[in-house]
């Protein structure tokens, strides 16, 4: 058992060392009870980040292993608990099995005795005649023998009987004994005959056992823990993680983002290429998860507390370069989750149409390498995932122009291997760009190859069940070229342009002309010769107008 001296010293040490730097002060309050450490943490500390700290570093707390190895039947089996337990229990009920059978047999050859002993006091006259008349002790115990009918036993107790057990009082003692013996002749064989008292036996010796030298607990028996993790040593706190379009991630912390008033001119996120921008920008735990999906429909996880802390010009780390993916897989999504329910939903969708649902229980059991979230065809590709609560509304654009908007409730839930179900129906060289969970009263915007787009509100989208061939979303004419992008906005959004060529701007959904589906829509970029655009995407900002 560590001393209280070494103890103190090693937390001192630490505390110097760094790993302990949440306490501020540290003292020796001990008294006659017993030993009292006293520990004062800084203001900003956190209490169970540093007891879990204390736990690790120092021997406040240890643990032990138990070898469970034991001789079952002459062979050598490793037990679990219960199994010891179980072969316990067996032991003793042989125990109890083998000791009543010993008391029987002795309780039954002294009831014997005291049968020869009862017929001599009935006799006792005839017995003394035929004792003195006997030339030795031989011919004596014949004659009883044969006279009574009694065994040699008990011809040899009446020889050895003294003549004080003669009187009334010996008598009567001789026959309460036998009451007595037969009695406990009749619970012997109870016993034996019911398993049931046999477990009761052990039991109460088990509690006499307790009763005579049980003393108070010194240790406490809880769930298993295991290992520390590195999550138990990092305080829980909202941190601001950025995702920029090239696959760059990185977290800050929310303070990072002073609060001002409205009117303020804010502050820089991310620092990023001029040609990469910030694509996803959300606000989770340093416990919680990042679920990252490739376009070969497997799934990755990643703590917040694993991703990069970095200031506030910094790049930040790329995701591929974070988890176990191989190198023909990339990111086709990814999604923050704090707990694992079976409220919510993901909803996933590949290039050639085929949706599925799955519960979000079912990515509870992180692997380090991975795990298949969507069965995908060699010539198909997962294109994007979202979280959902099972009531909401689910559009599917597609490359030719069309969109189908379906409730979320027409794609029943599935286990993760399954390759789902039709979400689209697709004509010849048509294939799924863009999926939007409906959240909100928003647009549809829709962009296009040659730089032409539109928005259109989604309410003009009617509900459908899934599977149909869809309505126009965008005329695919020979001047728009085929669909690129489509994505869920509201007038104070921004997005961003990308171009094959390598051009990226930066214009505002206001901007875009909001008309009916049918039709060819407006020009959203001047494309040199031979360019295309490519992809649309929002731009996330932290909003620092107003106050916190």
């Amino acid at each position: 058992m560590v001393s209280k001296a070494a103890l103190l010293e090693k937390i001192a040490d630490l505390v110097k060392d760094g790993p302990l730097d949440g306490i501020s002060d540290l003292r020796d309050e001990s008294d006659r009870d017993g030993m009292r450490i006293v520990i004062e943490l800084k203001r900003d500390a956190q209490p169970k980040v540093v007891l879990n700290q204390l736990f690790k570093h120092t021997q406040m707390q240890t643990t032990f292993g138990a070898n469970m190895l034991a001789l079952v039947g002459n062979r050598p089996l490793t037990l679990t608990l219960k199994e010891m337990i179980e072969h316990y229990i067996a032991h003793r009920q042989d125990v109890v099995v083998r000791r009543t059978k010993f008391d029987l047999a002795e309780a039954e050859k002294r009831a014997h005795i005291l049968e020869g002993l009862k017929i001599a006091l009935d006799h006792i006259d005839e017995i003394v005649k035929l004792i003195r008349a006997a030339a030795d002790t031989e011919a004596a115990r014949t004659g009883l023998m044969g006279r009574f009918g009694l065994s040699e036993i008990q011809a040899n107790a009446i020889l050895e009987m003294r003549l004080s057990r003669l009187t009334g009082l010996e008598r009567k003692k001789v026959e309460d004994e036998y009451l007595e013996v037969i009695q406990l002749i009749e619970s012997l064989k109870a016993i034996l005959a019911s398993p049931a008292k046999v477990l009761a036996i052990i039991k109460d010796e088990l509690v006499g056992v307790k009763e005579r030298f049980g003393d108070e607990r010194r240790t406490e028996i809880v769930a298993g823990s295991g290992e520390f993790e590195a999550e138990d040593l990092i305080a829980e706190e909202d941190m601001v993680i950025t995702i920029s379009h090239a696959g760059y991630i990185k977290r800050l912390p929310v303070t990072t983002y002073r609060s001002q008033r409205r009117g303020g001119r804010g502050v820089t996120g991310a620092g990023t290429r001029e040609e990469d921008f910030i694509e996803h920008l959300f606000i989770a735990s340093t416990h919680s998860y990042i679920l990252v999906f490739t376009d070969r429909g497997r799934v990755y996880w990643l703590k917040v507390h694993e991703v990069p802390q970095g200031g506030r010009t910094a790049k930040g780390k790329a995701i591929v370069n974070m988890v176990e993916m191989s190198q023909q897989e990339r990111v086709a999504a990814v999604l923050p989750v704090k707990e694992f329910d079976d409220t919510h939903f993901i909803m996933m969708v590949t290039k050639n149409g085929t949706a599925k649902k799955t519960p979000l229980s079912a990515y509870s059991n992180p692997r380090r390498g991975g795990i298949v979230a969507i069965g995908v065809d060699e010539n198909d590709a997962l294109i994007d995932a979202v979280l959902t609560d099972g009531t909401q509304e689910i559009v599917l654009q597609k490359r030719n122009g069309k969109a189908i908007r379906f409730n979320e409730g027409d794609v029943r839930p599935m286990g993760r291997t399954a390759y789902g179900v039709r979400g689209v129906t697709l004509e010849e060289d048509d294939a799924v760009v863009g999926m939007i969970a409906v959240k909100r009263e928003a647009s549809l915007l829709v962009a296009t190859e040659n730089g032409y787009g539109k928005r259109s509100p989604i309410s003009e989208y009617r509900i459908t069940g899934r599977g149909g061939k869809g309505i126009i979303s965008i005329q695919a004419t020979e001047r728009n070229g085929r669909v690129v992008a489509a994505l869920e906005v509201v007038p104070t959004d921004q997005v961003m342009l990308i171009t094959r060529g390598g051009i990226v701007i930066r214009t505002k959904v206001s901007e875009i002309s909001e008309i009916g589906r049918n039709t060819q829509g407006v020009r959203l970029i001047n494309l040199e010769e031979g360019d295309q655009l490519i992809d649309v995407a929002r731009v996330e900002e932290k909003d620092e107008g107003e106050e916190e």
